[in-house]
This record gives C-alpha cells, sequence and structure tokens, in this order.
C-alpha cells in the first residue's frame, strides 16, 4: 500500500509522466558543440547525437507510437576501486531489472570492457547476464591482481570498446561505486562527450566524495557532524599523529566507501594499526570523533526523503563485511525512531543534498544519539544496488519496486542532464 507522505499527488503526477517525457525525449535531437563532435568521430568513427544512433533511428517515428519499455541502456560495473566487487552485483541486478521491464541493456565491466567478449558491441544489448557477479566475496579485491591481468595494458580506466559502447545507448546507469565512479572523472568524461549518465554530476560528485570537503561545506549549515581531523601521512608520521590523537577515534580513507578501511580505534595501538593499514588508500584519511549511537541511513530520491532505516550488525560495527553478507546486519525500515527524529533526519539529508549540488539520488549516513541529535557522517552518491542494499528497501517500503526505482532513477537522471530536474 503506498500509504507514506512520500506519495505525494505531485509526485505521483511526476511519475505517471514519465514514459510521455522520454517518448518526447527520444525525438529531439541536441547539436553537439565542435569538441564533442570531434571526439564522437575519434571514437566511435561515426558522427552520433548525444543518445547514439538509435536516437536517429528512432527519431522517424512519432513519439506516440513509442513504449517507454524501449530504453537502450548500458550499465557500467566493476571499474578499479576497492568496490568493484560490490559494483559488479549492482550492475548485474540493475541490468537483469531493466531487462525484465522491457529494455535494451548492455552489461559491461569499466576497466576489462569487452576484451573477452567475441560478439560485436550491438550484440551485448542483447547477451547474457553474467550471474556470478552476484555474489559479493567477505574480502574486498586484490587491485593489482587486476590490473596485470588486463590483456588491454593501458592506464586508461576504460577498458576495450567502453567509450564505444557507451555512445551507442541512450543513457549509461553508473552502477559503480568508489573513486573511480563517484569522484567526478567520469562524469566529467561523459560530459564532454555528449553522452547523459545517472546520478549526480562531476563537481558535486567529487565534492561528495572528499569526506573532509564535505564537512567543511556544512559549517555553515544546521546540520551537526563529529568532529574531524584531516590528516595526510606517511609511516614515519604515524607515531606523532597517534600520539596528538583524542580517543576513542574513527579512522576513515578520506575518499572511499563501503567502509573500505573504516576502523574504530579505542587505544594507540588499534589507532597505530589503524593508520598502518590506511596507507594502502594513499596516507590520507578523516580522524573523526567517535560518537555512541543508533546508527540510520536516509534514502533521497526524486527530490524527497525516503524511509530511514537502522542498520543493526550482529557483529562489530558496519564494516565492509558486515554490509554485504546476507544475515550479517539487520536492517529495520522504517527505523522504529520518533517521528520527529525522521522528520530531522529527511531535514538534515535535503541540506546536505542540496549544499553540495546533489541530483537525482543518493544516501545520507547518520549516528543518532539518545536525545534525538542526528550526527551527519557522510553521503554516497551511488548508493549500491546489490541484494543486501539499503536503498532499494527504504524505496520498497514506500511501494517502489527494485525495477521501477531503477526507471526513476534513469528518467531523473535525463532531466538532471538537460537541466530540468
Amino acid at each position: 500500500m503506498q500509504n507514506s507522505s512520500f506519495y505525494t499527488k505531485d509526485h505521483q503526477d511526476k511519475m505517471q509522466n514519465r514514459r510521455a517525457f522520454l517518448a518526447e525525449r527520444r525525438v529531439r535531437r541536441f547539436p553537439l558543440v565542435p569538441f564533442e563532435f570531434l571526439c564522437y568521430n575519434l571514437i566511435c568513427m561515426t558522427v552520433r547525437f548525444v543518445c547514439g544512433q538509435c536516437q536517429l533511428r528512432r527519431a522517424v517515428i512519432p513519439a506516440a507510437e513509442r513504449e517507454y519499455s524501449d530504453v537502450k541502456i548500458v550499465v557500467l560495473a566493476g571499474g578499479l576501486s576497492g568496490e568493484r566487487n560490490v559494483s559488479l552485483s549492482s550492475g548485474l541486478m540493475v541490468a537483469q531489472a531493466l531487462r525484465e521491464r522491457g529494455h535494451e541493456v548492455a552489461l559491461v565491466d569499466l576497466f576489462f570492457g569487452l576484451e573477452n567478449y567475441e560478439g560485436t558491441a550491438e550484440s551485448l544489448f542483447s547477451a547474457p547476464l553474467p550471474q556470478s557477479w552476484r555474489r559479493v566475496s567477505r574480502e574486498a579485491p586484490d587491485l593489482d591482481a587486476i590490473r596485470a591481468s588486463r590483456k588491454y595494458q593501458s592506464k586508461a580506466i576504460f577498458g576495450k570498446g567502453v567509450l564505444e559502447l557507451c555512445g551507442m545507448a541512450e543513457i549509461v546507469y553508473l552502477a559503480l561505486h568508489g573513486d573511480c565512479g563517484e569522484n567526478g572523472s567520469l562524469q566529467a568524461t561523459f560530459d564532454l562527450m555528449g553522452i547523459p549518465y545517472t546520478g549526480s554530476g562531476a563537481i558535486p560528485s567529487g565534492i561528495a566524495m572528499d569526506k573532509d570537503l564535505t564537512k567543511r561545506l556544512l559549517r555553515g549549515t544546521d546540520v551537526a557532524t563529529p568532529q574531524w581531523t584531516k590528516a595526510v601521512y606517511t609511516a614515519a608520521d604515524i607515531p606523532a599523529l597517534s600520539e596528538k590523537t583524542a580517543l576513542p577515534v574513527v579512522v576513515k580513507p578520506l575518499d572511499a566507501g563501503s567502509s573500505i578501511g573504516v576502523a574504530i580505534a579505542n587505544t594507540r595501538q588499534e589507532l597505530t594499526d589503524a593508520l598502518t593499514d590506511c596507507l594502502r588508500y594513499g596516507g590520507k584519511v578523516v580522524l573523526e570523533q567517535y560518537i555512541r549511537g543508533r546508527e540510520i541511513q536516509v534514502g533521497y530520491l526524486d527530490g524527497r526523503a525516503l524511509p530511514s532505516i537502522e542498520i543493526i550488525p550482529k557483529q562489530g560495527f558496519y564494516d565492509y563485511a558486515n554490509k554485504y553478507q546476507p544475515g550479517a546486519t539487520e536492517e529495520i525500515t522504517p527505523a522504529p525512531i520518533p517521528a520527529a527524529w525522521e522528520q530531522r533526519l529527511a531535514r538534515d539529508t535535503k541540506t546536505v543534498f542540496d549544499t553540495i549540488g546533489l541530483s537525482v539520488y543518493a544516501r545520507a549516513d547518520f549516528i543518532v544519539t539518545e536525545d534525538g541529535t542526528p550526527w551527519f557522517l557522510e553521503i554516497n552518491t551511488l548508493p549500491g544496488m546489490t541484494p543486501t542494499s539499503l536503498v532499494p528497501q527504504e524505496a520498497a517500503a514506500v511501494g517502489i519496486s527494485y525495477g521501477e526505482l531503477c526507471e526513476i532513477i534513469i528518467c531523473q537522471s535525463l532531466r538532471a542532464r538537460e537541466g530540468k530536474a
């Protein structure tokens, strides 16, 4: 039953207009500036408009004669970050859901591209999906081994044929997580090439990925966030850094997600160990005041906060393993909290979202203390879409199915790229 306040009359009208919007979009042609024109010739070896060759073919078909279930989509997953395995699972789930709803969908690994695929790029839109990507392993991937295993030995993050494939789609669904998909560089590349993509734009994505910068921007708002210090260090700096840091403290890599590298240090030795471990993430961390409370996260979609979800790990804290192993964490949505707390969380989520300049969707993480104060920790611009991810659960609480959630993200992203969101 869709009885949540999320479903206002205005929101229902917008959902009903999604088909009309996409149909209208398909018959419009967007002129390319000379630079974009050059990029498409060099990469795709043909002149394409923003939505690729398929748009040119469809442009002669009256909008009223087409169905919303005929969008050509590339789902980008994998890549080269500590969250690679999470991304592969998200990508598979998204691609499968969109195909079930009638869309043409190609699923591709950003880093490996088509180097192990024997068919044509076009045939990938109907190729079987790799079911082995569904399960997220307990351990983060060995990125050095992954780099070494690629046949296409290049420093480029884009694998063989990826950009050409993306140019064939009406929109690219970013099922990427971590720095290779969320730091804004990928979004900037697509902006220059005129390729529409899901989620926030390049600059807001880069800001949100930097935990220190995000907190600095919130200083002028009424959103509470734990005290913190940014530290850039080497192994030689660890003893002094450990000695001067107040305990307990949460150690977080500056620009990583999925709790990779995160540790709660209660002793000097634990802090030393955590700082040593974070050297492999570049030696850039946020040392954040530890706040004891309930871990609650809030999804934000289409201009509204979704119902909050409370996270209760069965062991330890909400780290990488607990996030992606089924049954490792109890997740309750809507969170069993007073209405006033829920309203404050929704308000603060919106404030963070708007202050950074995000668009389409995101997920904000909070610790809520006994007095009901929400302490903002960070915001995720491309939330996970795995079988255990939180935003799909929050959407389901207001009657939005997984497939419909993906479609809302696509539609709102197209509007955002055209400046209408």
